[in-house]
């Protein structure tokens, strides 16, 4: 993994890693709880952030909560409840996204919990665009908007507000696409997702 950036600016940025899903194709088997290298996934998701430059990370959870704070190392980050995660990922980002307030934190680097392809280069190059509050940055894969995303504080209320379903901030992107920073990050990444019993030949 890489090495975690130390600025002033990226420490000043928190990781949000969405891991409320109840992986219903999956046979609701929360993604969360799902075996990667020996150990949950959310664990592996959160190295990741760490190790891309977050030194603070919060994480959504939802389905299956309790079991997830007994079975994953988690103690380092910021767990965060949403009760009324099933409708989909729009909650689990507004749930997130309120966590944030107050604590001095000038963006958020979202990731989802289900993307293990997805490692500490591509955040590391996500969080080496913000420049201020207002930045909105984008993974890219050959061209092609992905996560993490970045949103600087100034998105937060918006972001809220248009956040519904699985759609998440799809909307708030779309709306805003011309103030994008896209980074090219199909070199170090692959953004496949966990989402079918297919998809689990991914998971070692």
């Amino acid at each position: 993994m890489t090495t975690p950036r130390t600025t002033p600016d990226t420490r000043a940025i928190a990781g949000l890693l969405l891991a409320a899903g109840g992986g219903r194709r999956l046979g609701g088997r929360p993604k969360a709880l799902l075996t990667h290298r020996g150990r949950p996934l959310v664990e592996h998701a959160v190295r990741v952030l760490r190790a891309g430059g977050c030194a603070r990370v919060h994480v959504v959870l939802g389905a299956r909560a309790d079991e997830v704070r007994t079975r994953a190392a988690l103690t380092d980050c910021v767990l965060v409840d949403n009760p009324e995660w099933e409708p989909g990922m729009g909650t689990s980002l507004r749930a997130g996204l309120d966590s944030l307030a107050g604590t001095g934190v000038r963006a958020a680097l979202v990731s989802l919990v289900d993307q293990p392809g997805i490692g500490p280069d591509a955040v590391a190059r996500v969080l080496g665009a913000y420049t201020s509050p207002a930045s909105l940055v984008s993974a890219a894969y050959d061209g092609v908007r992905g996560h993490p995303v970045l949103f600087g504080a100034a998105h937060w209320a918006g972001v809220a507000a248009t956040a519904t379903g699985d759609r998440g901030a799809r909307a708030y992107l779309g709306e805003h696409a011309e103030q994008i920073t896209l980074v090219e990050c199909g070199d170090v990444a692959e953004a496949y997702d966990i989402d079918t019993e297919a998809d689990l030949r991914h998971l070692e």
